[in-house]
């Protein structure tokens, strides 16, 4: 039987009316083994629905121009291989090739095996539960897979960044933690150990008679507390640890513990060393995973690979529980060199892996889709002309969303969009540079994105004429340091890209001595960018420019953050600076790469063309026009003794500084207006009555006045907006 097949006439003004036929196939979870992909015998899954479209093209039924719309049933849809478009599966414009929900309830693809609550029983083994705490032990659950899963579930790498192999177990659509100490108290991840005394940094000593210790090597050092005196070593425990720096996690089994000495010995060496010296806290922090002895706390669960057994202390009755294991270590969606591709509505969920791997396509879109619940990223895409609108992603162990495209030696832009969605909670396994929305290439587009809830970026992002507005971002960099809501970095060719009208709240991060945690961080001598109108609030050091040149600072409102602005001359004093021994810097070098004497870099961008004769390594061209900073607890403006001397080259004016009960900074800076209240005479800029968004558009108002060149930010346009597939609107 053919396909179910319907006609539809369209019009265009100024042509001849013509007819397409669109194909209309379709899906059910619960579809039979006869099917012809009709409403009567749909097909049960995805991959049938293409290689039916296949077919119908290469037998020309499906001709050139009709476009195929597979209807898919509500359920679920498991499956352990990707889901694979190429190049054979693309529509046209005209005649889009569409995999859509089908309304009436959820369809859900996952990567993962759905358990029984019957399936988990009350432990009896008695060597299990004496390791486990008195206090649980007929609490915790015991479910065997042996009778679900034949092959052998894989080890631990002795060291990793990023997920730890799988599976995962997911409840109630939330993942559980790994047993562990110490245990998370709150919402985050904000328990764990700390250790100041390192025996052995692990780096390489070139003076040491012992071979090993000339090179990179595993490091050591004094934890003073016994609780690991009371694991498992020999089947394996792993720390998961920010060694050094506060932008760098990794996990490494301990090798060895010295109960007498309390020295716990790492198994694999770690690329900064152990506590080698960073920027901010001088105690460096783990916690330990992957113990049974830990499994003591509600939502926490326990693999032995051996023997296929599932440990799972459970906060509440399983009764009602949805339960999945993820199993699947490959991607739920896998596409290559695909046109015209729309995945519309639907669920991808419960994977070990990647949410989507998108390649070399051109108009794929990506539209109302859940992508949640993955141990790798979300969706990755590279391709042109692409969209991903209104996508809600979340928890995820990786980067929420990633867009690459277009040609920067050319700087075609690749005109893709992140448009409306709303991603929250991930970097859940890799911890640092695995951002909410990553963007490289060239001419991306990221708006009315939500960003929230994770340790460290909200947006990472390089290339150039990318641009960034009406985002709205907050409870980033969490738990991390050195690290900005918004980064880039240690480029002179990342240019013309625009952060404007993004609002950027609530940041994590920075204690007492330091303020290391920024809203827009521009690092190592980065430039070219445009920073306009954004809203920084409770956001550390709202704005750092790190040597960086050509960056105007233009109409920002700052308010409650200790540091207003920040701009230092590193390029003047840092011997990274052009130095082959540091090859990620070779700033001129970089250039060199992409021609930038020569057309189109040397017309687009003249400034970086004549950079070699202007004093490359000192901080110019960076304007700060119209901006208003309130309640700068610690600086307004943050310049290094290079900047100091000279400002007489910045182009600083009509900037406002407010003290609004006195306690707070004023600039003290050419260019600015300061304004200080008192404790008995406050200038009142808000009302306890309103919200943050609502004091803020009051402020506004009252900004204009002091600085008449101030334009009105458009706060009520900034985050996500309501529309077909999203519905209803999440409260902070």
């Amino acid at each position: 039987m053919k396909a179910f097949v319907f006609l539809s006439c369209l019009v265009f003004p100024g042509f001849l009316s013509f007819t397409f036929a669109e194909q209309n196939l379709y899906v059910s979870a619960d579809a039979n083994a006869e099917s012809d992909g009709s409403p009567e015998q749909p097909f049960k899954t995805l991959n049938q629905a293409r290689d039916k479209i296949r077919q119908l093209r290469k037998e020309g039924i499906l001709k050139q121009g009709e476009g195929v719309t597979v209807h898919v049933n509500p359920g679920v849809y498991s499956q352990q291989s990707s889901f694979e478009l190429t190049a054979q599966d693309s529509g046209t414009e005209n005649g889009p090739i569409v995999y859509q929900a089908a309304k009436g309830g959820k369809v859900l693809i996952q990567g993962g095996i759905s358990l029984n609550a019957e399936s988990f029983q009350q432990i009896t083994d008695e060597a299990v539960l004496s390791r486990l705490d008195p206090a649980v032990r007929n609490k915790v659950k015991v479910c065997d897979l042996s009778k679900i899963i034949s092959s052998a579930f894989p080890e631990f790498k002795t060291a990793y960044r990023g997920s730890p192999s799988a599976p995962w177990l997911y409840v109630d659509q939330q993942p559980m933690t790994l047993s562990r100490w110490p245990n998370i108290s709150g919402e985050t991840d904000s328990s764990w150990a700390e250790f100041s005394k390192t025996i052995d940094t692990g780096l390489p000593r070139p003076d040491s008679d012992a071979p090993a210790l000339k090179k990179l090597h595993p490091g050591s050092f004094v934890f003073e507390d016994s609780r690991p005196a009371r694991w498992n070593l020999e089947e394996g425990v792993w720390l998961h640890g920010y060694w050094t720096h506060d932008w760098n996690d990794e996990a490494i089994r301990i090798d060895s513990y010295d109960k007498e000495k309390k020295i716990i010995k790492l198994a694999a060496p770690h690329s900064y060393g152990i506590n080698a010296g960073t920027w901010g806290a001088k105690k460096r922090r783990f916690f330990a995973l992957n113990t049974l002895e830990e499994l003591d706390a509600p939502n926490e669960w326990y693999l032995d690979r051996n023997h296929k057994r599932l440990y799972f202390y459970p906060e509440n009755e399983l009764a009602t529980s949805e339960i999945v294991l993820a199993t699947s270590t490959q991607s739920l969606v896998k596409v290559e060199g695909t046109k015209h591709v729309k995945l519309i509505g639907m669920d991808f969920q419960y994977a070990h892996a990647n949410g989507m791997l998108i390649r070399n396509t051109d108009h794929f879109e990506v539209i109302g889709c859940i992508v949640a619940n993955l141990a790798g990223s979300g969706i990755s895409f590279h391709g042109t002309s692409g969209a991903i609108r209104s996508c809600d992603v979340f928890n995820i162990g990786r980067g929420g969303i990633s867009l690459n495209g277009g040609d920067r030696q050319s700087l075609t832009p690749a005109k893709n969009v992140a448009e409306n969605n709303h991603i929250h909670h991930y970097g859940l396994f890799q911890r640092t540079y695995a951002p909410g929305i990553g963007v490289h290439g060239c001419g991306q587009i990221v708006r009315n994105n939500s960003i929230h809830d994770a340790p460290h970026n909200a947006v990472l992002y390089s290339g150039n004429e990318h641009l960034f507005e009406f985002n709205d971002v907050y409870r980033v960099v969490m738990e991390t340091g050195d690290a900005g809501a918004f980064y880039t970095g240690r480029d002179w060719t990342s240019r013309g890209n625009i952060l404007r009208h993004n609002f950027i709240h609530d940041l994590g991060g920075g204690d007492a001595s330091h303020v290391n945690t920024m809203g827009i961080y521009l690092d190592d001598c980065d430039s070219g960018d445009t920073l306009e109108g954004n809203i920084f609030y409770r956001a550390g050091r709202a704005l750092m420019i790190g040597g960086g040149r050509d960056n105007p600072v233009l109409n920002n409102l700052v308010v409650d953050c200790p540091i207003g602005l920040h701009i230092d001359a590193r390029g003047m004093t840092w011997k990274q600076w052009n130095n082959p021994d540091h090859p990620s810097w070779m700033l001129e070098e970089k250039a060199e790469r992409l021609n930038y004497k020569q057309a189109p870099w040397s017309t687009r961008y003249p400034r970086l063309a004549a950079i070699m004769n202007e004093n490359p390594r000192e901080p110019l061209g960076n304007p700060i026009r119209n901006n208003a900073f309130i309640n700068c607890s610690k600086q307004v403006c943050s310049f290094d003794g290079n900047v100091k001397k000279l400002l007489d080259k910045f182009e600083i004016v009509d900037n406002l500084a407010v003290s609004t009960n006195g306690e707070a900074q004023v600039s003290e800076v050419k260019g600015f207006t300061d304004i200080s209240g008192s404790k008995e005479k406050p200038i009142e800029l808000g009302d306890d009555s309103l919200t943050a968004r609502e004091s803020l558009t009051l402020m506004q108002a009252w900004i204009q006045i002091q600085i008449p060149t101030f334009e009105t930010i458009p706060i009520e346009n900034i985050g996500l907006y309501k529309d077909e597939y999203r519905n209803t609107l999440p409260t902070q």
